[in-house]
């Protein structure tokens, strides 16, 4: 069975309370998603350290990571599919994320993106690789594996023929190294989520799922803008994405809306694209 489930970025604004976040969590379960995937940002106070390069690297730090989130999983019944973690924190703090993810039941760990990185840089691309490999190796030998969720930077070129996606796939190793893809964001590039999809294979392990289209009401301008989309009412071939996952063996869907939901709430939104994913994911 594939398991459905919701990234908690979506959900940090409506957490901030372990009542708020108590009730969020039984809202995903009660409209049929079985998963959560978390953030290692959103569910654990960090050390020092890791607030100064957080802060940094304008990564935002929300005040839900004082919560019990060990507690409030357990109790919601939801399965924690993957925990998102930052590159380096995988790399310094590895015993302390080793022991979260095992603590919350789960055997992947997902590096979340790079910020601040030249993806336009062939060597540093090179040079990202073989750290991924690192932590990789590193994990595996805890009975852990790594994945790498791309967004729109990683296509950029690194020469005339090829992107930085594609040089990370060629360079990692698949016995440390696979990946969580993400259709939204190629599509947001103007690449084909689909053949991207293709190219990963098997090596994709877990799927991201959102959409993208418009909320517009009555007239618009000659041009709008698009924007993250329930499941089904935007413009992407959501149908073609699912069923190829699903054919490489993709363990787990997770939606992750970034904004623009619907009535400004990310709960109305997940509970509308639960339809979606029941429809199309068992």
């Amino acid at each position: 069975m594939v398991r459905k489930a919701v990234q908690q970025f979506q959900i940090r604004s409506v957490v901030g309370t372990e009542q708020q976040a108590q009730d969020t969590l039984k809202a995903i379960k009660d409209a049929g998603y079985d998963g959560i995937e978390l953030c290692g940002f959103l569910v654990r106070p960090l050390p020092k350290a890791a607030i100064e390069m957080a802060k940094a690297s304008s990564i935002e730090l929300e005040s839900s990571a004082e919560l019990d989130w060990k507690t409030l999983i357990k109790q919601s019944g939801l399965e924690v599919v993957g925990l998102h973690e930052d590159l380096d924190m995988i790399l310094m703090l590895t015993a302390s994320i080793v022991a979260d993810a095992k603590a919350y039941g789960t055997d992947t760990i997902i590096v979340t993106g790079m910020r601040s990185f030249d993806f336009s840089d062939k060597q540093a691309v090179i040079d990202l690789a073989e750290r991924l490999n690192q932590a990789g190796r590193m994990l595996e030998k805890e009975g852990l594996r790594l994945l790498y969720h791309n967004h729109n930077c990683e296509l950029r070129k690194v020469d005339a023929e090829k992107t930085a996606f594609q040089l990370l796939i060629e360079q990692t190793d698949p016995n440390y190294v696979n990946f969580e893809f993400d259709s939204y964001w190629p599509t947001e590039a103007g690449y084909d989520a689909l053949a991207l999809m293709n190219s990963l294979g098997s090596r994709m392990k877990l799927y991201h799922i959102n959409d993208r289209g418009f909320r517009v009401n009555g007239p618009s301008a000659s041009i709008i803008e698009s924007g993250s989309m329930e499941l089904g009412y935007g413009n992407m071939n959501l149908e073609a994405l699912v069923t190829t996952a699903k054919s490489y063996g993709v363990q787990a869907v997770i939606l992750e809306s970034h904004t623009n939901w619907v009535d400004d709430s990310p709960i109305q939104s997940l509970q509308l694209s639960a339809k979606f994913m029941y429809e199309h994911i068992k």
